[in-house]
């Protein structure tokens, strides 16, 4: 190991204790390795997975998702190797590998990010815009924090036309009408946050690509909970955070960026030592001279384009048990488990007076209902120890592995209860 990265680890705190899961190559737990999944034929619900209280529904998983137990205590060993150096950490897991493995990348188009938000800031910072000109397509329906971006960066020039809903869908045939052959991206999200809309990934990819332009997904609503397959879908880019239904922690998400693509049409926006492989220094007692402080290579994968810093090892910690237990269970056997629980809310919400929001043909894990006022049943689903999201016009479920049922049993009298 050269110098420079010696005393930056140590400013780490001497944490060498195997705690750092899943870092890139040259830094600490970097050889860890792709972890062993639970046997898929686990059954559902997976309560006992859980830290839930039996007289507590938790069907809100798209705000946050509950840590697996073994998630929490990964975190914490983490936590307790900080405090008590002595004490080891949990064992490396390749986080990168793990989430490679659940969208069908490779590793090497994977970084650790902190946020959705940035990985969708690093691809359009990337793809130079606004001053390389062309034009950006996306939908109302995109995650509101990426159209606030978007619109900002209108006033700086960008040609940004964003897609309407009808019947809060998007019509293909609309999005179609409004790429050309100006279009440098296509922004969507995979799915919709409010709506629970499902965007199909490959009409969308083939519509962009057939005039030239790359396509990125916000996939914070889908990752780990709906199939994605970004290789038989042709997607671009795709980012997430990983407090969601990777059952992570805040800090820590991850950007996919298409292997092909990098150095060609999206390039290096930012720089930082993560980057940056066989990095030498030049000016400690006994090194080599050189003609500068420091001598490396930036290194020319997904690690080497976007990571720019430190990320929480906490969250990496969980990630660690969390994506394998994922896996374990496989994500299409997730997605077919709560459809039930959402066919049932489809059929009886709207004859308690709530307007249908999610279309049908969703497999998506939200379910929305828009109602004139829902505050109104705040105070019922806080008696009956019910926790959903409720809007100012709506009321969103979402339901997890650990859901069954009963729990949309619980919502329902809640609801009805005057």
């Amino acid at each position: 190991m050269d110098v420079l990265r010696r005393h930056i680890l140590q400013g780490l705190g001497s944490l060498a204790v195997a705690g750092a899961v899943g870092a890139k190559a040259g830094e600490l737990g970097s050889q860890g390795m792709i972890a062993e999944p639970e046997p898929s034929s686990a059954s559902f619900p997976r309560k006992k997975d859980f830290k839930l209280r039996d007289d507590f529904t938790y069907i809100n998983c798209a705000y946050i998702h509950p840590m697996p137990t073994a998630a929490a205590e990964s975190a914490r060993q983490w936590i307790l190797s900080r405090s008590q150096p002595d004490q080891p950490g949990p064992a490396p897991v390749d986080l990168k590998a793990e989430f490679a493995a659940l969208i069908n990348a490779n590793p090497k188009e994977i970084a650790l990010i902190p946020n959705t938000s940035t990985g969708e800031n690093l691809v359009v910072k990337g793809l130079g815009l606004p001053e390389s000109g062309g034009n950006v397509v996306t939908d109302a329906l995109h995650f509101e924090g990426a159209l606030i971006h978007l619109q900002e960066l209108q006033k700086q020039g960008l040609d940004l036309r964003i897609v309407l809903p009808r019947d809060l869908r998007i019509d293909l045939q609309d999005l179609e009408r409004a790429i050309d052959r100006n279009t440098k991206l296509v922004e969507i999200s995979h799915i919709a946050m409010f709506t629970g809309f499902q965007h199909d990934l490959k009409a969308v990819c083939d519509l962009a690509h057939a005039k030239g332009a790359v396509v990125y997904a916000d996939v914070a609503q889908s990752a780990g909970c709906t199939p994605i397959d970004v290789k038989a879908t042709g997607l671009d880019f795709c980012a997430c955070s990983s407090f969601k239904w990777l059952m992570g922690d805040f800090g820590l998400g991850f950007l996919y960026v298409r292997q092909d693509l990098m150095d060609r049409v999206i390039r290096r926006s930012d720089c930082s030592y993560y980057q940056a492989s066989s990095v030498v220094s030049h000016f400690l007692p006994y090194d080599e001279p050189g003609t500068s402080p420091l001598t490396y290579q930036l290194t020319h994968d997904a690690t080497g384009h976007f990571e720019v810093s430190t990320l929480g090892y906490a969250a990496r910690a969980a990630l660690g048990k969390s994506l394998p237990y994922i896996r374990g269970l496989g994500v299409a056997n997730i997605e077919s488990y709560r459809q039930p629980m959402l066919q049932r809310l489809h059929k009886e919400m709207p004859a308690l007076g709530f307007e249908r929001m999610t279309p049908l043909e969703s497999k998506s894990a939200l379910i929305s209902f828009a109602c004139k006022n829902a505050n109104l049943y705040a105070d019922r689903l806080k008696k009956a120890n019910v926790n959903v999201r409720l809007g100012a016009h709506f009321i969103r479920l979402s339901p997890s592995v650990f859901n069954d049922m009963s729990d949309i049993d619980r919502f329902l009298d809640a609801v009805k209860t005057p």
